[in-house]
């Protein structure tokens, strides 16, 4: 990669992750851990907005230790072991190899995502999440500024994915 994009992917990957360990530390030290099973009843969290365009968001503090909703929490090592080769291998697929610009940012997004949530084992002992939201009555996992760096970023690699159709033409 040139170092112009080397430089941009870490500024990126340095940007999400200043985001995700300060907004992690914040909510640890100011906001008692939720309930997991009380999510719209009372809790120690901070309401946003309640119904606004049928949107329902608030910060709460929450721990995760497994993957996606909890999934595999009963290998919480081998799980870290499992994200730490994806990011190591996804950060030498960035830096090294890597030929497209238009994938340095989307590609930065889902690295820092996944490093900020391997950091959280080694601060915490498991993940912190955050985020609350429901739309329309529909409930959605809790998260945090990492997972949605993830979740941006893999959005953003989808769009930039050509169709068949784009390829032929």
């Amino acid at each position: 990669m040139k170092t112009a994009n080397s430089i941009w992917a870490l500024v990126v990957i340095a940007a999400v992750l200043a985001v995700d360990i300060f907004s992690k530390f914040w909510i640890v030290e100011n906001i008692p851990v939720m309930d997991q099973f009380a999510l719209w009843y009372p809790y120690n969290g901070i309401g946003l907005f309640k119904n606004w365009l049928g949107t329902d968001f608030s910060i709460v503090h929450t721990t995760n230790r497994g993957a996606a909703w909890s999934l595999f929490s009963d290998y919480q090592v081998w799980l870290l072991i499992l994200r730490i080769f994806l990011v190591i291998g996804l950060g030498v697929y960035l830096f090294f190899y890597n030929k497209k610009k238009e994938w340095i940012v989307p590609l930065s997004l889902i690295f820092a995502g996944a490093l900020g949530n391997i950091l959280d084992y080694f601060f915490y002992g498991h993940v912190i999440d955050m985020f609350l939201m429901s739309f329309y009555g529909w409930d959605y996992p809790i998260f945090n500024v990492a997972d949605s760096a993830i979740t941006i970023g893999i959005i953003w690699l989808i769009v930039l994915i050509p169709s068949k159709e784009e390829k032929h033409a």
